[in-house]
């Protein structure tokens, strides 16, 4: 598109690269000809408005805004939820042995198709995720350490048993910090985007079956996503993040 002799140019919402494909046949000393030359105009619109790239335009027959649209413009949000997953819960209060309903959502419209995860999750006193003391909920690029624990029934859950693209949820069992008698107590989770057709270590949503002793993926797949959750490393193999936020509740 910056190439060739094209011109760029502003209109309205659109930008505008216009070229010309200019066929010229060669004729090797024939004295007839059975085609004729043909100039050929070339106009690519790309919408101005949520392309964030200091990359070149690459030409492609996927519209660029469909590709990388939107990069820095993602919402994302994380609610305490009902029993139900329908309706957000009005009370943030908890007695110990409650499951605790957490849905990470993320606004995905007029984006190329994106699947979310929770990379991680900690749970601390105060508003820093970073103080002391602390438990890690998540782990690992999307491994639910709490889930192996051997008096916790948290695990990831599929309320209408498919899979929505801008929605994660998951169970935690109530607990509280050993020999500090405060209440309140802040989850802080690191929530990212990915393609959808990027499942792998580094994008996975895997829950611990005590019965089976075995880290199982939220969805079935083709290859063991959740294998590195047993050793603590999942940070072999590569993955394109388009965006990433942390939200914490409390």
């Amino acid at each position: 598109l910056h190439e060739c002799g094209s011109k760029l140019q502003m209109s309205g919402d659109f930008l505008i690269y216009t070229t010309h494909l200019t066929h010229s046949p060669e004729y090797h000393g024939s004295v007839i000809v059975r085609t004729n030359g043909a100039v050929v105009p070339i106009e690519c619109r790309y919408f101005r408005k949520g392309n964030v790239s200091s990359n070149p335009i690459r030409p492609t027959w996927i519209p660029f805004s469909s590709t990388r649209s939107g990069e820095g413009h993602l919402s994302f949000s994380l609610r305490l939820m009902n029993g139900d997953w329908l309706t957000e819960c009005n009370s943030t209060v908890y007695y110990l042995g409650d499951l605790i309903h957490i849905e990470a959502s993320v606004s995905l419209s007029n984006h190329m198709p994106l699947k979310l995860y929770i990379d991680r999750c900690v749970a601390t006193l105060s508003p820093d995720k970073a103080s002391t003391p602390r438990y890690s909920i998540i782990d690992y690029n999307g491994c639910l350490l709490d889930s192996k624990a051997e008096d916790s029934f948290s695990t990831f859950v599929l309320p209408s048993g498919e899979q929505e693209m801008d929605k994660l949820r998951f169970d935690l069992d109530a607990f509280r910090f050993f020999g500090d008698d405060r209440s309140l107590i802040f989850i802080t989770c690191h929530l990212k985007v990915a393609p959808v057709d990027r499942r792998d270590s580094r994008n996975k949503a895997c829950t611990f079956q005590k019965m089976h002793n075995i880290w199982s993926p939220l969805e079935e797949s083709s290859i063991d996503i959740c294998a590195c959750c047993r050793v603590d490393n999942c940070h072999k193999g590569a993955a394109i993040w388009i965006q990433r936020k942390e939200r914490s509740c409390s």
